[in-house]
């Protein structure tokens, strides 16, 4: 079974991703792997750490002459940031800076100080940064080159930015890619990119941040992926988790969710339909692809809410740790609006545990026998 794990602090030496359960004989490149990497530095509203980075990935274990050997694979990205950190950040003892004892409200600083028993929420905050999604794109873009594998094509775009939102995608995923990837916002519809910019430069003129949503869609994917059988093999379920696990991630709607909530019954299901062509299918899409916890073969279609980002730059009141007194939050370098990322890290989230599934559903030691397996149930469905 796939499974994955990151490491790392924001300022550290750099970020890890340990795969484990990967099959033998998938084509993995560093470049596939930064192709990604960039995607997720990119977008109108990151901050000044984007231009000290430039993320490659140094591939450590599990590949050998651009295969996989089934074997775990270790990817590592650097933090070139850490030359200017490395008194504050280093491991073995030795002086360090005076503490931070600011938290800032929206963030995981007190929870996790209070949690970790910690006086210096620096100890909190480098784990807890989103810079850790450097190391989860790269485990993605891995995913993603499996699920490519099988015809499974994932992207994530942007929906909305702070009030203005985009019209709905209604056409092929190859396209909408041409036009997000093209985007400063990674939004299709021009027009609301336009003003999506603008929303971001008046709250960067204010000192502020802004949020949004982003959509995350997945074609190819054959029916069956996940379960009903048990709550924690709902496929609906884990894509929830994983996706809700994105920093600053607040909410997440799988197809028409909230839409339907409103709807009668009559108007919120997909009618089912079938030809020789196409076997089973439907002309809506309103259950995103997964219905009883499990892909239909339909597009996968997953949103998510992201709140604005809680470093501000006219800091929000809070209680400092060390004297209880009112104060304010401290300021750490960050973005206005990182939602055009996150449609990047949100995208790697959802490939990340669609490989999963595909490894449940078709597991095999080698891409040969993931793909036999394949195969074998396609030609089953389309005799059914």
């Amino acid at each position: 079974m796939l499974r994955y794990l990151t490491a790392g602090e924001s300022h550290g030496r750099g970020l890890v991703a340990v795969l484990d359960g990967l099959p033998a004989g998938l084509g993995v490149s560093a470049a596939a792997i930064n192709s990604d990497l960039a995607r997720r530095q990119r977008g109108h509203g990151r901050g000044g750490r984007q231009r000290i980075e430039h993320d490659e990935v140094e591939i450590l274990s599990g590949v050998r002459g651009g295969l996989t050997l089934g074997s775990p694979v270790t990817l590592l990205v650097r933090n070139r940031d850490w030359a200017n950190w490395s008194s504050a950040m280093a491991a073995e003892p030795g002086p360090l800076p005076p503490p931070l004892t600011a938290p800032r409200p929206g963030h995981a600083d007190l929870p996790g100080a209070l949690k970790f028993s910690h006086r210096d929420i620096r100890n909190v905050l480098e784990r807890a940064s989103a810079r850790e999604t450097a190391a989860r794109v790269a485990a993605g873009a891995v995913a993603r080159l499996l699920l490519a594998a099988f015809g499974v094509d994932v992207l994530g775009h942007v929906l909305s930015i702070g009030a203005f939102r985009a019209r709905p995608w209604r056409g092929p995923i190859g396209s909408l890619r041409r036009l997000t990837e093209s985007s400063p916002v990674r939004c299709a519809d021009s027009r609301a990119a336009s003003a999506m910019i603008r929303a971001i430069d008046r709250a960067a003129r204010l000192r502020d941040t802004i949020g949004g949503e982003v959509e995350v869609r997945a074609a190819g994917l054959p029916p069956g992926l996940g379960s009903f059988t048990q709550w924690d093999a709902r496929l609906d379920g884990r894509l929830a988790a994983a996706v809700m696990s994105v920093q600053a991630v607040k909410g997440v709607a799988i197809g028409d969710a909230f839409a339907v909530a409103a709807a009668p019954g009559s108007r919120a299901h997909d009618e089912i339909r079938w030809s020789g062509r196409r076997g089973y299918f439907r002309r809506t899409n309103r259950a995103g692809g997964v219905e009883g916890g499990m892909t239909n073969g339909e597009e996968l279609v997953i949103r998510a809410a992201l709140k604005p980002i809680s470093t501000l730059r006219r800091p929000l009141r809070t209680v400092d740790l060390a004297t209880h007194r009112p104060v304010r939050a401290l300021v750490e370098r960050s973005d206005v609006c990182m939602v055009p990322a996150a449609a990047v890290v949100v995208e790697a989230a959802v490939a990340l545990e669609l490989a999963r599934a595909f490894g449940e559903k078709f597991g095999g030691d080698s891409l040969g026998e993931m793909r036999r397996n394949h195969r074998g149930y396609l030609k089953a469905l389309r005799g059914s």
